[in-house]
């Protein structure tokens, strides 16, 4: 069993449309934050991050199973009185439609499924999917692609389609727009099964790896300080492993509260019995060990290089 929690990077401006089921009647609302002296937000309107930032380091999202999250799939569910009903499944969901985008104004608060927005990372809203779904969004105007990560409802602003976290919406380049004509394409990989992707800016390729081919075990003392990125693409760092499921999933949250940019944590049902604790994945090894510093400094012990099998 995998419990997988994403948190990302991301950019924004003033067309928003998103709403977490803790406030999914207020996020949109200026009245309502007028009403509330703010509400959960300090930002009355949303804006892009300040200064100029660049989204071309920022790594594709590679697409992978997930279960559905407790939180943000119920079906129905009402905003502003109107009903709207999440899709058993987004298996062969393809649509074209407007996209808006948000940012400054949500980051660092909490998405429909219980996820921290971040607005550097490829995240996105959806009204109808369920939560998370990956989606490779392009640009119709100019044919950029991305994959995004569904972990949000909206936007229930007139006829919009999607949100897009800034991040995204910068890489399709409509972010000094506000809006842009969409293709969405569901990614679907099924148990067991990932994906590789490639050439990412324009456009998108996404292709399944052969689940025969399992990535195995990695140890510190196996893999070479010069292995090749291709090498570590499923790399992750093994931080504990728990007999109960409790503990492990404790851990997993001082995690997240001790971190708020890119980091997937995972809690692995592992067939020896134990709950392990891992972080990634990451695709080159200057990266793994950038993060095998961070946590260490953080407090969290010294990790263990893995690598998890599809």
């Amino acid at each position: 069993m995998k419990v997988t929690k994403w948190l990302g990077l991301i950019t924004a401006v003033g067309l928003t449309g998103c709403a977490s089921t803790d406030h999914i009647n207020g996020r949109d609302s200026i009245d309502y934050e007028k009403a509330s002296g703010g509400g959960r937000y300090s930002i009355l309107q949303d804006h892009a991050p300040s200064g100029d930032i660049k989204v071309d380091h920022l790594p594709d999202l590679i697409p992978k199973y997930e279960p559905k999250s407790r939180g943000g799939n119920k079906s129905p569910y009402e905003v502003w009185g109107k009903k709207y009903y999440v899709m058993d499944s987004a298996s062969g969901y393809k649509a074209e439609g407007t996209a808006s985008w948000y940012g400054q104004k949500f980051h660092g608060h909490r998405t429909s499924n219980g996820e921290t927005y971040d607005m550097y990372a490829f995240s996105a809203a959806h009204k109808s999917l369920p939560l998370p779904t990956y989606l490779k969004v392009t640009n119709l105007d100019n044919q950029r692609s991305v994959i995004v990560r569904v972990n949000d409802r909206g936007p229930f602003h007139g006829d919009r389609l999607i949100d897009l976290s800034y991040a995204a919406a910068a890489r399709l380049g409509y972010h000094k727009k506000g809006l842009a004509r969409v293709r969405v394409e569901a990614i679907t990989p099924k148990l067991g099964e990932r994906y590789q992707v490639s050439n990412a800016r324009t456009p998108v390729a996404v292709t399944p790896v052969a689940a025969s081919a399992p990535v195995p075990a990695i140890s510190k003392a196996s893999v070479p300080e010069s292995a090749p990125a291709n090498d570590l693409l499923f790399s992750h760092l093994q931080l504990g492993a728990f007999s109960k499921q409790e503990s492990a999933r404790n851990l997993k949250q001082r995690l997240f509260e001790s971190f708020d940019t890119a980091i997937s944590i995972e809690v692995v049902h592992a067939p020896d019995g134990l709950y392990k604790v891992v972080v990634g994945p990451y695709e080159n090894d200057q990266m793994l060990q950038t993060w095998q510093q961070k946590l260490e400094q953080a407090g969290f012990g010294k990790s263990v290089k893995v690598a998890l099998a599809p």
